[in-house]
């Protein structure tokens, strides 16, 4: 066995990579990506938002993100209005036809968790907090002084 395979951030490429890759084949019938899937899905559960909020809620900085967002409004798949009271703030919802897209693709986290293998909702869960303590450990890593 090569070495690679032992390592804990090799694990966790080769996961993400197959796990963006079912979410590509999902998703490639109505021309989404997956960081495209994930505004919706973010807009969909939480409502309009900031570009700085979802940014920070996907982990994407403004190079990424806007012109993500702007694909997207492209695609008649959102709006972006500045604020009334503070301009430089840009907020971001859903129109009527991503609205429309959330009943389309109500099968994706199913046909994902089904391709996950893990046995229950349960083990999914422990994996998950399993995930978000890592990289909550990681980014104290990189943040703390050597």
């Amino acid at each position: 066995m090569a070495i690679v395979e032992d390592m804990v951030c090799f694990s966790l490429y080769a996961a993400t990579r197959a796990t963006t890759r079912a979410y590509t084949e999902l998703l490639a019938p109505w021309g989404l990506t997956y960081p495209q899937y994930l505004v919706l899905v973010l807009l969909w559960t939480e409502g309009p938002r900031s570009v700085r909020e979802l940014g920070e809620l996907l982990h994407l900085d403004s190079g990424t993100l806007s012109p993500l967002l702007r694909r997207m409004e492209d695609k008649e798949l959102i709006t972006r209005s500045r604020a009334s009271a503070d301009h430089r703030v840009v907020t971001v919802a859903p129109t009527a036809r991503a609205t429309g897209l959330r009943t389309e693709l109500g099968h994706v986290p199913a046909a994902i968790a089904a391709a996950t293998g893990l046995p229950d909702e349960a083990a999914a869960r422990e994996l998950i907090d399993a995930l978000h303590r890592l990289a909550t450990a990681m980014e104290a890593s990189t943040s703390a002084p050597a």
